[in-house]
């Protein structure tokens, strides 16, 4: 079926969730503008679950953001799911699929996003299986800025900071960037650095969309991204600031469980096209190339 035009730049949406799927299916068709889905939780589904699908992707846009592909690790990339992947992208013509940079397999599915070094080794590696998943898929893909507690020690001569590595991925990769708000914030207080600061070196032009979420505050410098919560002031503050610096892109709410009433998550959808509509003019004209 082919790819989908891209997203309105000024564009808010709510990922689709099946504890949520009743209430988006009975929703009004403007209270978002799109859904996202891991397409690994939906490959294959039928019956009930399945029809509610593919009734919600005949009414709204779907993007998508994978789990699986460990585009980090060293196992080598899943053909076959790689393939199944790519299908379902073409049949519900997403127009944006995105997955995490980071690793998730060893000898098998961790069931966690674990960080990759910063390093260029590891930039060469990564950057290369994105190639290949690019030229698998005959897309761009985006990737994300993951949330990570622990950094895998390199010596100091090999070592780059997290905005190095990740700009270093992307241009080698020529690929696009998901920026997650909330990770930036909560990968800042947990690893002491200054948000905006990090955000101002994120490169415009390569951002595709936006991400925000709610996280759990262990304690004052301890931050958990839950993805269970409401959207904190501080991240609201930074996403503005996103705007103002990067331009206006489609940005989805995260909620994966501790699901208020659809009400609450529309509020919050409601926030995110707030903040685009005070967004200077010219942020909604800033390039992506």
């Amino acid at each position: 079926m082919g790819h989908a035009s891209p997203l309105p730049p000024a564009s808010a949406g709510l990922g689709l969730r099946r504890g949520l799927l009743s209430a988006l299916q009975a929703a009004d068709q403007e209270a978002f503008d799109f859904l996202e889905c891991a397409p690994e939780n939906w490959i294959g589904v039928g019956g009930r679950l399945g029809a509610a699908f593919e009734a919600l992707a005949e009414r709204h846009p779907v993007t998508c953001h994978g789990l699986s592909l460990s585009l980090g690790g060293s196992e080598a990339l899943d053909d076959t799911l790689l393939a199944r992947i790519g299908r379902f992208l073409d049949r519900h013509r997403v127009p944006l699929y995105s997955e995490h940079l980071s690793w998730c397999s060893d000898d098998g599915h961790l069931y966690d996003l674990l960080p990759i070094p910063f390093t260029e080794e590891a930039v060469e590696h990564v950057s290369a299986r994105i190639r290949r998943v690019q030229d698998v898929l005959g897309r761009r893909i985006a990737v994300e800025n993951v949330s990570y507690y622990a950094t895998i020690p390199v010596a100091p001569t090999q070592a780059l900071d997290e905005a190095q590595f990740v700009s270093a991925v992307l241009e080698r990769a020529d690929c696009d960037l998901l920026l997650d708000v909330n990770n930036i914030h909560v990968n800042a207080i947990n690893h002491g650095y200054d948000p905006v600061a990090f955000l101002r070196r994120m490169p415009s032009a390569r951002i595709a969309s936006y991400h925000v979420a709610g996280h759990y505050d262990e304690a004052p410098d301890l931050k958990v991204d839950t993805h269970g919560a409401a959207v904190k002031p501080d991240v609201w503050q930074l996403l503005a600031e996103a705007y103002r610096v990067h331009g206006i892109r489609p940005t989805l709410l995260e909620r994966d469980f501790n699901f208020p009433p659809l009400a609450e998550l529309l509020r919050e959808v409601d926030a995110i096209r707030a903040l685009q509509g005070k967004a200077p003019a010219r942020a909604a004209e800033v390039a992506h190339g």
